[in-house]
Parts: structure tokens; C-alpha cells; sequence
């Protein structure tokens, strides 16, 4: 059955420089290359979950400029619906600033724009509880978030949380309608407040500091580590899928899209849809950029 997915989430348009490796303090170096792409978290894991089969619509908002035009035709040219993707005349639209080393590694700075300026007005209330799944980030503002789960879970919407970046607490209004959360390594440890190692015994605190919240299921995605899933008592390490990495910035994306698109209501086929999305993860990796390495269902299917 093809899943009806709604994303809540941001739109950026990402500045991709390429450098041997960080700059120290006070260095100059020379970029090997700059280049410009569609992203945002929203946006890579919508067209993420469109690649997987999905029908997928969006909730966002854009700048009225040439981003925001080239956002909007990026996910209509995916398959994704665009018709809650509101304009705002006041703010640009959303910006990214990628510093991608030559390992392969990012480091990534944002800036909200549009985002951080939607707000409850811009949700669509009837198209949320239509839905099978909802996905957010915290790159739009907790309100709209936490309201948007609210609608979700009136209607049985099933709710997937990325809590990335982690600029947010998870509070008791959004965790009660929260029924998985997908954080990284590092926002892990800033909302655990725990020192996260790729340890098992480690692992386990941080999974039951996450679900002492009230959340029923987490999943720590460990970048070429795997990931280690917490299911109520059931715990696992999945571990990755061996490839040379050339570019990690919509891993995490593509791990979380592809999850969406196959989970059931229920969570029965958790470990299915966990190995399902390492596979499409590692594919992404091996490609650069972050839209433009989103694999597709057939690549998925005959990964090996």
C-alpha cells in the first residue's frame, strides 16, 4: 500500500564549499570548489520518502525570491505537493552553508529565514489528517510543531520526530504526541545529556534517558556506525552498510524518508524498515550533495 507522508519542515537552499579539511583559527585557505543546491532537513527527507514510493506533501514556507521559486520546483520536479508551501514577502528563504572536508565529513551552518517565520495559521489542518505519517524537524518553530503533532495524533496520524538541530527541549506536550524520535549521535547527547560512544552499554542509557520522556520508540542514527534502535525492551545495534563515504550530508535525511515510507502504523516491520533506510543511507553517502543523492526505490531494491 503507497503511503500518504506529510512533511512539516524547512526548505534551504545549500552553499556546498569544498576544503581539504577545517580551517584553524585565524587560517586562510583556499576553497577546492563551491556549489549550489536544493536542502533543508524538510525537503531531503520528503523527496527522501517520494524516491521510496511515497506520496508525499509538504508544509513550509519560502521567501518571495529566486530561492523560493527554485525550492518549490525542486520538490514539485520529486513529487512532491507543494500546495501548502506558503510565501512569506518579509524574510529570504532559507540558507545553508555546507563546509564538506575531503573525508567526507560536513559541518553545516543555517540560516532560518522563511522557517523560522511559519507559523500555526500556516498549517493544513485537513491535509495533516489525511495522512499516514507526519515527519518534522526543529528547524521551524516549536509551536507549529507541537500543534501539528496535536492534529496529527486527533486523526491517528502516526508521528516521526527528528529533533535536528537540537535547539529545542523535548517537552511534555510534544513527546505525548510523538510516537518515535530519530536523533543523531550528537543532538542524542544534548538532549540525554549524556556523552554518547559507540558503545552498547552507553547506547542503552542514552535510548532509556530518551524514552523516560514518554516516547515509545527511539532511534540513534551513528553515521558509519549504524544505528541503535530502542523499541520499549527490545534493543539492537544495526550496523552499517560498508561503502566508501564521499559526501554524508543528507544521510540522516534519507535514513528518516526511507524509514517513513515503509513503517508500518503499528511499528511491526521496525528492523525491516531500519535495514531498508541503512541501505538507502548508504547509497546517499556515495554520491555528493544532498537532493541529488537521494537514491530511488529500484536502487534501494537491488542494493547490495
Amino acid at each position: 500500500m503507497t503511503k500518504n507522508i506529510v512533511v512539516l519542515g524547512s526548505l534551504n537552499v545549500d552553499n556546498i564549499m569544498k576544503m581539504p579539511r577545517m580551517t584553524l583559527e585565524g587560517e586562510t585557505m583556499a576553497l577546492s570548489d563551491v556549489t549550489t543546491a536544493p536542502g533543508g532537513k524538510g525537503a531531503n527527507q520528503a523527496v527522501s520518502a517520494s524516491r521510496q514510493g511515497a506520496n508525499v506533501s509538504f508544509i513550509g514556507s519560502v521567501g518571495n525570491d529566486a530561492n523560493g521559486q527554485f525550492m518549490r520546483a525542486t520538490l514539485l520536479t520529486n513529487g512532491v505537493n507543494v500546495d501548502a508551501v506558503t510565501t512569506n514577502g518579509d524574510v529570504p528563504t532559507g540558507s545553508a552553508y555546507i563546509m564538506l572536508q575531503d573525508s567526507g565529513a560536513n559541518t553545516i551552518l543555517i540560516h532560518g529565514g522563511a522557517n523560522q517565520a511559519l507559523n500555526i495559521g500556516d498549517l493544513d489542518a485537513e491535509l495533516i489528517s489525511k495522512a499516514d505519517t507526519l515527519i518534522a524537524q526543529f528547524e521551524v518553530p516549536l509551536p507549529v510543531i507541537t500543534e501539528a503533532f496535536k492534529i496529527a495524533k486527533a486523526n491517528n496520524v502516526q508521528t516521526i520526530l527528528n529533533p535536528a538541530p537540537a535547539v529545542y527541549d523535548l517537552t511534555p506536550e510534544l513527546v505525548e504526541v510523538t510516537d518515535i524520535i530519530l536523533p543523531n549521535e550528537t543532538e542524542a547527547q544534548l538532549l540525554s545529556g549524556i556523552t554518547v560512544e559507540n558503545n552498547e552499554r552507553i547506547l542503552n542509557q542514552v535510548s532509556d534517558k530518551l524514552l523516560s520522556t514518554g516516547i515509545k520508540r527511539s532511534v540513534i542514527t551513528l553515521g558509519g556506525a549504524g544505528s541503535f534502535i530502542a523499541d520499549g525492551n527490545n534493543r539492537w545495534w544495526a550496523k552499517p552498510n560498508q561503502v566508501k563515504a564521499v559526501d554524508t550530508t543528507a544521510a540522516g535525511d534519507t535514513f528518516i524518508g526511507a524509514v517513513a515510507a515503509v513503517i508500518n502504523p503499528d511499528f511491526s516491520n521496525l528492523k525491516e524498515a531500519i535495514t531498508r533506510a541503512s541501505a538507502a543511507s548508504a547509497i546517499a553517502v556515495t554520491r555528493p550533495g544532498a537532493i541529488p543523492s537521494i537514491p530511488t526505490k529500484d536502487e534501494v531494491d537491488n542494493f547490495k
